[in-house]
């Protein structure tokens, strides 16, 4: 048994928690709202965030930040909270542990991927990715999962795959950073969009013509900055498009039906309660495709529709009206 600590105790930070028991590891599920951590005590549940699942003895909620002090850690904040809570951790970390991050998203102003934040706020600790199909009400309840788990060392990768896989969750390593990241990332403006279509109603037709071009677009960007196609093929790419496109666990599937339906940004995020990813992701990757010159169509118009009143359906007109392509011109598995 091993000392692990998660910091986020959210419902990814829950639901990886109970993970890592099961896995056969003594956790510290760390966060910093007293009120809520108490709640959690008292209830031996996460009621607000993962509703369901029990908390065994083996995971302790606190709000003290010495229990970071453990062979690894899992950082499982929204993407725009990393920075800030690395800088919080860090004089509680034990020299060299591993730094797993959890999150699915890019840094806003910067474009950062969220291990690069990760590398400049904590140097000197082995930093993976884990990122795949994998919502946390499922993981919660132990539902079958495969996911892959990404760092730069493949012994980094080995170790946290040791440290995590069961017989209901399977892991794979992978050495391509950026692609799991980019994948991780750029799904969820495809099920932002998926969720817009949802709410005006399409055919199943157009759902599927929309997450296939968004594939391809994921991948571009994500080839453009140093990925490997195949990893877009894979469990980090088209594995969680899947599964964020189709399930009414996705944040963000729900938060495009409501806009889609007609309702303002900021209502729907103020209904949906949580982080919507790819709210952000859209902005960060509109600037990084004028960065690479990558043509991202689904994205700009996702942009356009979000932060400039473009309507949704003269977004999707927009789409079909472009100019005349070949399908795998601009797929990204020639690297353009």
């Amino acid at each position: 048994m091993k000392k692990i600590a998660v910091f986020g105790s959210g419902s990814w930070g829950t639901a990886i928690s109970l993970l890592l028991v099961r896995a056969g590891h003594k956790v510290s599920l760390i966060g910093i709202f007293s009120d809520e951590i108490e709640l959690m005590k008292r209830k031996k549940e996460n009621i607000q965030y993962l509703p369901g699942c029990f908390l065994p003895d083996e995971i302790t909620p606190t709000t003290d930040l010495k229990e970071i002090d453990a062979e690894a850690v899992f950082v499982s904040v929204p993407s725009h909270a990393v920075r800030e809570s690395a800088r919080l951790i860090k004089p509680y970390l034990r020299p060299g542990c591993i730094m797993i991050n959890t999150a699915k998203g890019l840094e806003e102003n910067t474009g950062l991927r969220l291990s690069q934040v990760l590398e400049e706020e904590l140097p000197g600790h082995p930093i993976a990715v884990l990122s795949g199909p994998s919502h946390a009400e499922e993981v919660g309840r132990d539902v079958v999962t495969a996911v892959a788990v990404a760092a730069k060392d493949i012994k980094v990768a080995e170790a946290v795959q040791d440290l995590i896989m069961t017989s209901k969750f399977r892991v794979y390593t992978n050495l391509d950073m950026i692609g799991v990241e980019m994948g991780g990332s750029l799904k969820n403006i495809v099920a932002l969009c998926t969720g817009i279509l949802d709410g005006m109603n399409p055919k199943d037709n157009t759902k599927a013509a929309l997450m296939t071009r968004g594939l391809a677009e994921m991948t571009r960007l994500g080839v453009a900055m140093g990925g490997q196609p195949e990893t877009f093929y894979g469990l980090a790419g088209i594995g969680d498009l899947i599964v964020t496109c189709t399930s009414l666990h996705s944040r963000n599937l729900r938060a495009g039906r409501a806009l889609g339906a007609g309702k303002p940004l900021d209502e729907v995020l103020r209904e949906v309660g949580m982080v919507v990813e790819g709210v952000r992701a859209t902005k960060v990757a509109f600037e990084l495709s004028k960065k690479y010159g990558i043509s991202m169509p689904i994205t700009e118009q996702a942009y356009k529709v979000l932060f400039e009143g473009l309507s949704p359906s003269e977004a999707l007109e927009n789409l079909m009206m472009r100019g005349k392509k070949h399908e795998t011109e601009d797929m990204g598995i020639l690297g353009r």
